[in-house]
């Protein structure tokens, strides 16, 4: 019996529910079969995969290490605890949540300080004044290295946070901040303010394949029927489908229509009978109909697509692409 398929998913809360709905808009139905609190889950129809309910750090680790296919995990944990994350995993797909940025704060009251140059002034005085370095309390201790870096900032100390990073100023444990936010409001209420420059990284929760992984032939095989259905999923997302017959239709009116509003044909001109067949981004729907019936479609119908399956897969492209690389 060949090794499972593992595919790594987040084991708790919000984002296990996102997750979870993730892949069932795509058809891949996860279920427990143990139970509730089982931490190993199944895909319906896919009887070599083997779902791991993690926490998203450990679904970064595992990652890592190989020891899991496919994970759906923040990009801010990705790029903190692996070691030329481009190298070594690949950002398959961005799924629209969990979305929170890893940015520098400081307080309020550094009226002055509004970019990463203002905090680099401040860092060298800090120092002379204080007689001990500028502190910077995180989580995110190798961003905060990379980011200070690039812009020239070093003197200064990280202080690794445990617990309610934006308080630490206020506690008197560090002078500014390293951490995650998604309005700002938790950093507002405890007197900090984000740095113009201070954007370290824009977040979210992401399909994440590992290269160290076991990739055999049954494991691609896999990976190309799961990436097939969040492909085919995600091209429906983007058009609706339209539905018409009239007998003035021809290549210079389809031709229009494409320049105009961004339709494709997917199964070529109009029948026999003069029906055709429009996909169409649903901004464009109502603009379509009108020329559709300007140029004398009586009717117009539009559906809702669930999925669109095509020859080309990009996703499981980019994935073969990276293991071979």
């Amino acid at each position: 019996m060949s090794a499972p398929f593992v595919v790594a998913v987040p084991s708790k809360g919000r984002l296990q529910e996102n997750a979870e709905g993730f892949f069932a808009r795509a058809g891949l139905t996860l279920a427990k079969p143990g139970g509730a609190r089982d931490y190993r889950g199944t895909i319906a129809g896919l009887d070599n995969v083997e779902i791991a309910y993690l926490s998203a750090s450990e679904i970064a680790a595992n990652l890592a290490r190989g020891a899991v296919h496919l994970g759906v995990t923040g990009e801010d944990l990705v790029r903190e605890s692996i070691t030329d994350a481009d190298k070594r995993v690949l950002l398959i797909e961005s799924l629209g949540f969990g979305s929170a940025n890893v940015v520098v704060a400081v307080p309020q009251a550094w009226i002055d300080v509004r970019t990463m140059a203002d905090l680099d002034d401040v860092a060298s005085g800090f120092r002379e004044q204080h007689n001990h370095r500028m502190r910077v309390a995180t989580k995110y201790i190798n961003l905060t290295r990379g980011f200070f870096a690039k812009h020239g900032v070093g003197d200064y100390r990280i202080v690794e946070s445990t617990g309610a990073t934006e308080g630490a100023p206020a506690a008197g444990t560090a002078e500014l901040i390293v951490d995650i936010t998604t309005t700002g409001a938790t950093l507002a209420a405890n007197g900090l303010k984000v740095l113009d420059d201070g954007m370290i990284l824009r977040s979210q929760a992401n399909l994440v394949a590992s290269r160290d992984a076991d990739w055999s032939n049954g494991a691609r095989e896999t990976a190309r029927v799961i990436l097939d259905h969040i492909a085919a999923r995600a091209r429906a997302s983007k058009h609706r489908e339209v539905r018409t017959r009239f007998a003035g239709c021809n290549d210079a009116l389809l031709s229009e229509a494409h320049n105009r509003f961004g339709v494709v044909a997917p199964f070529g001109g109009p029948t026999s009978s003069g029906m055709l067949t429009l996909h169409c981004p649903p901004g464009k729907l109502y603009a379509l109909g009108s020329f559709l019936r300007d140029h004398g479609a009586d009717t117009v119908s539009v559906v809702s697509l669930d999925y669109v399956f095509d020859r080309e897969n990009p996703l499981f492209a980019r994935l073969e692409t990276f293991l071979r690389q």
